[in-house]
């Protein structure tokens, strides 16, 4: 914020999103949805942003308070709007801020309409001057997006399986959007919960409001002090989960994903097709192999994800980056449904989340993997990019099964594991992801892949 993200910028990015707008849906009436997280300004970009859509005779859904991007996504539905802007950066540290674009069916939009936006506003910077000082208020409308959310949310999980089981939950919202919204779901069906952080602070205590290990410390020193069964914490916008087990370990997101799916399918009966990203864990293949379920792979991204939902090929979607859908709920991840799932899910079994997770590995085979950053050099773009065009036919003293170019530089090995290098979208960095059936057949891949780069 300050430098590449500004008012002037906010504003043309905005007159560029009303102009595709105005192109994609003409002579009708458009509407769309504002919201925004509780970064420092956020609120007042929004209210930037519903002025300058005020003056293109754009009607805005403004929200009256910070708000999860998921609830946001439900009101685009909810009301027919033709998109959704949503101020915030997710998990990124507080002095970023962002502009996530909906479209008209709640889901992150595509590359498509995403270069359309970029490139209207390179066109725009050349010579956009905006002098109305203020909105054209009966344009704006000011909305609750909670009250609608939660009551769709309360159809989606078995509060009564979790509130006969005993289960106390610790929750940590990060001084996020889900403040008021997960906390308030638990306490309107008497969950016991012992809440930390549910109060605004564009700083996020010093940390990111990512759900990581080390920004949970707190919650993991919380849940076995507070004899809670399990742990459940949002990221900023709410759309990311992170889950703690009773004795406070940080249980990884693949974990949790191949979990609910395994419990989705295995318990519930759920049948239909399956996605994940290329970067996210096989243990999501092995169990739609165990139930004969179709399997799509995506590039990273939730977009892609939500691209199968809506045209209905999945019941179950995610990422290695804490992201998750679910059948007959919204395009858009959501964290807090996450988090009520995984506590479904513990309390329908009677187990701890750690004796799932031996059932888990017990099942399928145990898997271990890491995510690792490797500063981005040309020197390690350019053997990187070689390693594209010539994969080797072994690694580590293995043979490769397949190498494949889709988000960098993938390969498959017997067993299910596997390695795959990309360059990161938003820092200089190459990200380094690898899975294995044992700790040194996870070591030998990564050490394998470093010496490839330098």
């Amino acid at each position: 914020m300050g430098e590449e993200f500004t008012f002037q910028n906010v504003r043309i990015v905005t007159q560029a999103i009303a102009n595709v707008l105005k192109r994609k849906f003409p002579g009708c009436g458009i509407s769309v949805v504002v919201n925004y997280d509780t970064r420092f300004l956020s609120e007042r970009y929004a209210a930037e942003a519903a002025k300058i859509l005020s003056h293109n005779d754009i009607g805005v859904f403004l929200a009256e308070r910070d708000a999860p991007s998921q609830a946001q996504a439900l009101q685009i539905i909810k009301r027919k709007a033709q998109g959704g802007l949503n101020f915030t950066a997710s998990f990124n540290p507080p002095e970023y801020n962002g502009l996530k674009y909906n479209t008209e069916t709640g889901a992150p939009a595509l590359p498509a309409e995403t270069d359309e936006i970029e490139a209207e506003f390179r066109a725009l910077s050349k010579g956009y001057d905006f002098t109305p000082r203020y909105p054209r208020t009966d344009f704006i409308r000011r909305i609750d997006l909670k009250d609608d959310y939660l009551a769709f949310l309360q159809g989606k999980i078995d509060f009564d399986v979790i509130r006969k089981s005993g289960l106390k939950v610790g929750v940590d919202l990060l001084y996020g959007t889900s403040r008021e919204y997960l906390d308030e779901i638990l306490e309107n069906n008497k969950i016991p919960m012992e809440e930390i952080h549910g109060y605004l602070d564009p700083y996020f205590g010093g940390i990111a409001p990512s759900c990581t290990e080390e920004n949970l410390a707190e919650l993991i020193k919380l849940v076995p002090d507070m004899g809670c069964d399990l742990g459940v914490a949002t990221d900023a916008d709410g759309d990311r989960f992170g889950i703690v087990d009773h004795r406070g370990r940080f249980i990884s997101p693949n974990l949790i994903l191949s979990l609910v799916l395994n419990y989705l399918v295995g318990v519930k009966g759920w049948r239909g097709g399956v996605a994940r990203s290329v970067a996210t864990t096989h243990l999501v293949d092995r169990i739609a192999r165990r139930y004969d379920l179709p399997l799509h792979r995506t590039q990273v991204g939730f977009k892609y994800i939500a691209e199968l939902f809506l045209h209905g090929l999945i019941i179950f979607g995610g990422e290695e980056s804490a992201s998750i859908a679910v059948r007959d709920h919204l395009p858009e991840k959501d964290g807090i449904l996450a988090g009520l799932l995984v506590a479904e899910m513990v309390a329908a079994s009677g187990k701890s989340l750690a004796g799932l997770i031996d059932d888990l590995f017990k099942e399928y085979g145990e898997r271990f993997g890491v995510q690792k950053n490797i500063p981005l050099t040309s020197e390690r773009q350019r053997k990187l990019r070689k390693l594209v065009e010539n994969p080797p036919s072994r690694l580590a003293g293995r043979a490769v099964l397949k190498a494949e170019a889709i988000e960098g530089w993938k390969i498959e090995l017997a067993d299910d594991d596997w390695l795959l290098l990309r360059v990161s979208g938003t820092e200089p960095l190459i990200r380094c992801y690898a899975e294995a059936g044992s700790r040194a057949d996870l070591e030998s891949l990564v050490a394998a892949a470093e010496e490839k780069l330098g």
